[in-house]
């Protein structure tokens, strides 16, 4: 186990070593002045002089990289001067946003996903397994604008309009002004991402638990007289989880790094929204710090799921 776990961090260590050096080459190297591309289009040659003395570029290239990745290591993502503050405190206003909707975005689709699989698999080529299926494939073909747009449309506008103000139109609410006004601010966006992400968890657990139900194990457990309830969550559930696993690893941690299209829609400041406010303005040191965080966020999250691998499939250690 602990060579496993060894193995999947080392690799994880390396992915992350090569996104430092593709960031490090796409933003420092290419560029022919870096420090008036950072400081933004209206820099003084006073704050150009600055970034470069901070930066260090009239440095060995080599020397640069070990300073970037050093700081890096150290929670140094860098100055933002188009604010005047630095990157990770940007970062840190943005992330709880995220997390928010991210965090409670899962706990809808997966629950949903899974239980809507477990039904349609256990009850193969019935109606609920068909209008289960059919509703799956309709929500995995929606765009995600659209559907935003049509909760607000419906949900907000038009039952604002008949007096009916139950959702707001956007924005955060922090949980200083009460659970229930953060809730109500990001229901919509939770049930919007859930809808179109559940999708696919409800295929993944429909194929695999076709798959696993028609093992020999599962009608050895059949034969014994276990209750049906019983085979299904314990004995098929558990082996049918291990691609729905990584499909939420991998999901949540790019949601972690930044949901664009529903912060955007429903104007919610999280990491998402700030990296496309930073592209629009060409704040570069914003732009470094969102992709080298949403890039730790998915590693972390892979090993997080190599970790679980191993707990509900003990054969993954050996591999």
């Amino acid at each position: 186990m602990i060579r496993f776990l060894i193995r999947r961090v080392a690799l994880g260590v390396l992915v992350m070593w090569l996104i430092t050096v593709a960031v490090f080459g796409l933003f420092f190297v290419a560029p022919n002045n870096v420090a008036r591309t950072l400081a933004g289009r209206q820099a003084t040659p006073a704050t150009i002089h600055l970034i470069e003395h901070r930066l260090g570029l009239d440095l060995p290239l080599w020397k640069q990289y070990t300073n970037f990745v050093g700081n890096a290591l150290h929670g140094d993502l860098g100055f933002d001067y188009y604010h005047g503050v630095p990157v990770t405190q940007i970062i840190g206003q943005a992330l709880p946003i995220t997390l928010s909707l991210a965090i409670g975005a899962a706990v809808i689709w997966l629950l949903l996903g899974v239980f809507s699989g477990v039904l349609s698999a256990v009850r193969p080529r019935t109606f609920s397994d068909r209008s289960t299926t059919a509703l799956a494939l309709f929500f995995y073909s929606m765009p995600s604008f659209l559907l935003a747009l049509l909760f607000l449309y419906f949900l907000y506008f038009r039952l604002t309009k008949a007096g009916f103000a139950i959702f707001p139109a956007g924005g955060y609410s922090g949980l200083t002004a009460g659970v229930g006004e953060w809730a109500r601010h990001l229901i919509l966006p939770w049930v919007a991402l859930a809808l179109l992400l559940a999708a696919t968890y409800t295929r993944l657990t429909r194929g695999s638990m076709l798959d696993v139900l028609g093992e020999d194990y599962i009608r050895t457990a059949r034969s014994k007289g276990l209750r049906e309830r019983r085979v299904v969550l314990r004995h098929g559930l558990r082996s049918a989880l291990t691609p729905v696993v990584t499909q939420f690893g991998i999901d949540l941690g790019q949601l972690v790094g930044g949901v664009v299209v529903t912060e955007t829609v429903f104007s919610l400041p999280g990491l998402g929204k700030t990296a496309i406010d930073a592209i629009n303005t060409q704040d570069l040191p914003v732009i470094i710090g969102i992709v080298i965080f949403a890039s730790a966020a998915v590693v972390v999250a892979n090993i997080l799921v190599d970790i679980m691998y191993a707990v509900l499939d003990p054969r993954v250690r050996l591999h």
